[in-house]
């Protein structure tokens, strides 16, 4: 993919510890890459502290970055990464009835939440998650991307363009494609064998 020279002479004078440069380059991103991850975190508060995370993850990964896609496009799979991360750690706690508890005996019980799903709920999501997974496997490349990017890592479908070198009308043509698919495979694994 072709990198732009100006932002290539950038990149070159951030890894060697220009911090000018580096202000120039996440100036460019900052707004799109908040925005994504206010979509994934879906309050200001846990937005900001991943967007935050993630610029000092751009600072310390710096040297790592190749060239092989855009900066930008590098700095927005670094925040979907922290995002998801920051989502994994927030598990929804289970309501109980009260944090202290008598036992039989009249001794008081401190009961804490249980953050684990319960075991049906796991086998049931793995279900679903390992049948949606087959059919991405089963799908065309074009059409595995375009779901992975929109409908799994949430990016919009101008970041989507970006990152694919399609206009927004040819994401939204190939998202509503492949989504026809992978709910036809999904229905097809769920009818019944004939005998």
């Amino acid at each position: 993919m072709f990198i732009d020279l100006n932002e290539q002479r950038l990149i070159e004078a951030a890894k060697k510890g220009d911090d000018a440069s580096f202000e120039l380059l996440i100036k460019g991103c900052t707004t799109k890459a908040y925005n994504t991850a206010l979509r994934f975190m879906r309050n200001e508060q846990d937005a900001a502290d991943a967007f935050q995370e993630s610029m000092i993850k751009v600072f310390r990964h710096l040297e790592k970055f190749k060239g092989d896609c855009r900066f930008d496009t590098w700095v927005y799979r670094i925040v979907v990464n922290t995002c998801n991360d920051m989502l994994r750690k927030t598990v929804p706690l289970k309501d109980t009835d009260s944090l202290n508890r008598m036992d039989e005996d009249g001794e008081w019980l401190v009961e804490l939440k249980d953050p684990a799903p319960l075991p049906e709920d796991v086998l049931e999501s793995r279900d679903i998650a390992d049948r949606i997974l087959f059919c991405l496997g089963q799908m065309n490349p074009e059409h595995k991307e375009i779901i992975v990017l929109r409908d799994i890592q949430g990016f919009s479908y101008e970041e989507i363009g970006i990152m694919t070198d399609c206009s927004e009308g040819t994401v939204k043509s190939r998202l509503n494609r492949a989504r026809l698919k992978l709910r036809s495979m999904l229905l097809e694994q769920n009818q019944p064998e004939s005998v």
